[in-house]
């Protein structure tokens, strides 16, 4: 698939699937760093955020890219945090950023130095507590990687967040997915086009997509062209699977979500993280962002297992008629969990194996957990928890010992 050209001078559209992924992006970065800022005596925290594809950072209508968006959620953070913690009476926290702005496009980065040195003067002028140091790159993003690695090295960066929007799929290599995942404390954010990736799968793997897509009953240049309804819910699922399955390998945590587009699922965002706080945050952003993304499968665990000849299988916009399937699900998926685990698992334990396969709200998963019949969750000390809000990673869940229906029940069947 030949990259989108956009003309930056003559004012470049934004389309609608950019700017719900967009609006996701504002709202992450700043949770982003509000979170990884959470200690009290934590004098700073550096940081790189890594745009691949910066574009200029304005399209028509003056309206804000990536690279500006990362610049005014990074000084919101450092206001917010700064703000609450001389409220609690505690020291000021400095946040050191560098932000690395690559794109192949020389007169998009030529733009993009004029667009950006406003906001970064501003917070130069502006905000003692913050410090943002940019780098410009004109190349491919596969090309600029290996001096991506050297400016992080040399600024001694291990926190970083990669933002790598490209318009097709084979502009960035799985490999050096991994390898950003491997090498840094890292989030990736990371969007292509589903016909490009369903391109890649039939030259790589062509009797695998056949198999998962076999009941549209089409050949293989039908499904290369897209030659069918994409706003098929059955769709939507057997899409997020081959995604997840691709992808898997890249990160402990992957989320399959598709932008939402109630005229048919054709691009996707996926979220890459190390830990589990990361993507349980993500989750929460999603929920707040409702309809940006969109998910079809089980709203509880396992969220992929559904089966298609059922109809377990249901729509999932991260909105509340969602949550409350997800509450529902949780209440009889995590009994069943336990009952395959010893009957018992520390939170922390809970969550590192949860997260990747849920597309739960936080708040969701802990009132799952409270006021259930089957199941307690005990501190160290062994008193129980009463309220989800109190729950810690350091508690355990279990099983109480009289239990009711779940007992009978069989562990939620895995793909």
């Amino acid at each position: 698939m030949v990259r989108k050209r956009y003309d930056w001078e003559g004012g470049a559209q934004l389309d609608e699937h950019s700017k719900r992924k967009h609006k996701i992006l504002h709202e992450y970065v700043l949770q982003y760093i509000v979170v990884r800022c959470k200690h009290p005596q934590q004098p700073r925290f550096r940081f790189a955020i890594v745009d691949g594809f910066a574009g200029a950072g304005r399209y028509a209508g003056d309206t804000a890219g990536s690279p500006l968006i990362f610049v005014d959620r990074v000084k919101a953070a450092a206001e917010e945090i700064n703000l609450a913690r001389a409220i609690e009476g505690l020291p000021n926290i400095d946040l050191e950023c560098h932000l690395i702005l690559n794109d192949s496009d020389p007169t998009a980065v030529s733009l993009l130095e004029q667009n950006i040195a406003p906001l970064l003067a501003e917070v130069r002028e502006t905000s003692k507590n913050l410090r943002i140091e940019t780098s410009f790159l004109n190349e491919p993003f596969e090309n600029a990687y290996p001096k991506i690695k050297k400016i992080l090295t040399s600024a001694k960066i291990t926190n970083a967040l990669f933002n790598l929007d490209q318009c097709g799929h084979s502009y960035v290599d799985r490999a050096t997915l991994k390898d950003i995942i491997q090498t840094y404390q890292s989030e990736i954010f990371y969007t292509f086009s589903i016909q490009s990736f369903l391109a890649f799968l039939s030259r790589t793997n062509p009797d695998l997509l056949l198999s998962q897509l076999a009941f549209l009953g089409l050949p293989l240049r039908d499904i290369e062209q897209l030659n069918f309804s994409m706003s098929n819910e059955r769709w939507l699922g057997t899409a997020e699977r081959l995604v997840f399955d691709a992808f898997q390998v890249c990160a402990p945590f992957v989320s399959p979500f598709s932008i939402h587009n109630p005229d048919g699922w054709r691009y996707w965002l996926i979220h890459f993280a190390k830990s589990y706080r990361a993507r349980q945050v993500y989750n929460n952003v999603l929920h707040d962002n409702s309809s940006s993304q969109a998910h079809f499968g089980r709203a509880g665990l396992n969220m992929l297992s559904y089966n298609a000849r059922h109809t377990d299988g249901h729509l999932y916009l991260f909105d509340q008629a969602g949550r409350t399937t997800a509450v529902d699900q949780l209440r009889e998926d995590v009994p069943r969990l336990l009952t395959g685990r010893g009957h018992a698992i520390n939170v922390l334990d809970f969550y590192e194996s949860i997260y990747n396969l849920t597309p739960a709200h936080s708040a969701d998963i802990l009132s799952s957990l409270v006021g259930h019949p089957d199941l307690k969750v005990t501190t160290k000390s062994g008193g129980e928890r009463r309220k989800s809000s109190t729950i810690k990673v350091a508690d355990t869940i279990s099983l109480n010992p009289q239990r009711t229906f779940h007992q009978i029940l069989r562990p939620i069947e895995r793909r």
